[in-house]
């Protein structure tokens, strides 16, 4: 991931539509991975009026997100027979992520 494809893909074609559905109140969250601390970055998101939230270095466990990533792989790698090929494990992820409890999830 370079700076500009995370430019191009993520605030390009996903962050700039939200931040226009949710209004002044949208709060943008990403991490202090290079890609994203990119010039080119910050000035995508300046021109789009688009507030990022702060983040402490070194502080993975606060993007909710990594928690349900870890579940899902657990969940993957418990899985009996293992996925063998890429439709196979394309399946079993959708499979597991339809089956994380949301109360997990919420948690």
């Amino acid at each position: 991931m370079t700076g500009h494809i995370y430019r191009d893909v993520i605030l390009e074609q996903h962050a700039r539509l939200f931040r226009g559905a949710m209004g002044a109140e949208f709060l943008f969250m990403d991490d202090n991975a290079r890609p994203h601390r990119a010039n080119i970055v910050d000035e995508c998101l300046q021109s789009e009026d688009i507030t990022r939230m702060d983040w402490p270095a070194y502080s993975p466990d606060l993007n909710p997100i990594e928690h349900v990533w870890d579940m899902l792989g657990r969940r993957i790698a418990a899985r009996q027979p293992p996925p063998t090929c890429l439709p196979e494990l394309r399946r079993a992820l959708l499979d597991e992520w339809c089956n994380i409890p949301q109360d997990q999830i919420d948690i």
